[in-house]
């Protein structure tokens, strides 16, 4: 097999975030063609001194894992970040809104009494997201040499996000249907607060996704 048929085939065996997949297969068809070089400058042809090389270098199927394994862990890291930092961001957007926009007396005083549980679980789920978001980037970065299998760090982050957001999204419903007027908050806020939040909601989705998918068995 020559160079170019390998690193095709590498290409094909890995998935993962697009930059540090190209960043994996360049550096190793880079490592493949200073091997060949050398052989070539031995006396080897062309074609002789790329099979050499890419023997040397290791069957796709032996060298797929690692590299694998290495796009799993930046999946990871970035939607772990993505969730460290846009879920506390989200919370206190709304958090801010409500505090410039507030209902009026009768309207917290009328409330169910659940209402004030169910906001505080809302908070914990959100907050909750974030912070397993972070402990997974720290566990694929300096944790890296106490974690056995970052591969299930990121799956499960994957499916956590999967499952919370539908469950955010409808307790969030709840509140806001529960009582006639939770807030003052003025249509123009209001729809920039909606916009950033479904655009926060549909990156995590997105990372989400492809942590389940480089996961896969």
């Amino acid at each position: 097999m020559l160079i170019d048929d390998y690193v095709a085939e590498l290409d094909r065996a890995v998935c993962g975030p697009p930059g540090p997949k190209h960043d994996l297969v360049v550096e190793a068809r880079d490592s493949l063609l200073d091997t060949a070089e050398a052989f070539e400058a031995e006396g080897l042809d062309r074609a002789e001194a790329e099979r050499r090389a890419v023997e040397e270098f290791g069957e796709v199927a032996e060298i797929a894992p690692g590299f694998q394994l290495e796009l799993t862990a930046a999946s990871g890291r970035r939607l772990g970040m993505l969730l460290f930092v846009s879920v506390p961001i989200t919370v206190a957007m709304w958090s801010m809104l409500w505090r410039l926009y507030p209902a009026d007396a009768g309207t917290w005083l009328n409330r169910p009494g659940w209402y004030v549980p169910l906001s505080r679980l809302l908070d914990v789920l959100q907050l909750g997201t974030g912070l397993y978001g972070g402990l997974v980037v720290f566990a694929l970065s300096r944790g890296a040499r106490w974690i056995r299998r970052p591969r299930l760090a990121v799956r499960s982050m994957g499916i956590m996000v999967w499952t919370a957001l539908p469950v955010t999204g409808v307790l969030a419903m709840v509140l806001s249907f529960a009582v006639d007027a939770p807030n003052s908050l003025a249509s123009l806020p209001a729809l920039l607060a909606n916009l950033v939040t479904s655009a926060m909601w549909g990156l995590q989705l997105y990372g989400a996704a492809r942590c389940v998918r480089v996961t896969r068995a």
